[in-house]
């Protein structure tokens, strides 16, 4: 997948269409300092306009996946454009990630770019919704926790709301065991 056009493609288009969104996901993690391997790029976006979404990216040449209130799955059959995912921003949580995102250069691309704590509980979520995922995130999880200023009060309350603080604690201690 060709990440760095695949980005700037969309982006350059929810931008037009005046879709409000913030990379998350792989690229994002490594804006924080916390690089993994990607393949795919993953995007928050305004929930009331899903549609939009939907719209758009059909007409860059994206088959539907999946799709619910709450995301949308793409994938293009040219395999140099693989895949893009979306999360709709619905909820008051999801509403303020947007809002605090700040702007960063990505692939050589200005966009916005979900903050660390944001990040985390995007991850928090996506391990408590799908446990095989655990591992992987607790993994992400650790290294953003890492970098400096990382909002740990914010932090906490996500992982209350999973009732997970338990492992926050565990991870803060430095115990790998969780």
């Amino acid at each position: 997948m060709d990440l760095r056009n695949v980005l700037i493609e969309i982006h350059t288009a929810l931008d037009e269409e005046g879709v409000d969104h913030v990379l998350i996901g792989g690229l994002a993690l490594t804006v924080h300092g916390a690089a993994r391997a990607t393949i795919d790029v993953d995007f928050l976006a305004d929930g009331s306009r899903d549609g939009d979404v939907d719209t758009l990216m059909r007409a860059h040449g994206y088959d539907c996946l999946h799709r619910t209130e709450n995301l949308g799955n793409y994938l293009s059959q040219d395999r140099a454009r693989g895949r893009v995912d979306f999360l709709f921003a619905r909820r008051s949580y999801a509403l303020a990630m947007l809002q605090r995102a700040s702007t960063y250069t990505v692939l050589d691309q200005q966009l916005r770019v979900a903050d660390a704590a944001d990040m985390i509980g995007l991850k928090v979520q996506a391990s408590s919704s799908d446990p095989k995922r655990r591992s992987r995130d607790l993994a992400d999880i650790e290294r953003l926790l890492a970098r400096p200023g990382v909002d740990l009060d914010r932090v906490r309350e996500y992982f209350r709301l999973f009732e997970r603080e338990s492992e926050l604690d565990a991870l803060l201690a430095g115990d790998s065991r969780r």
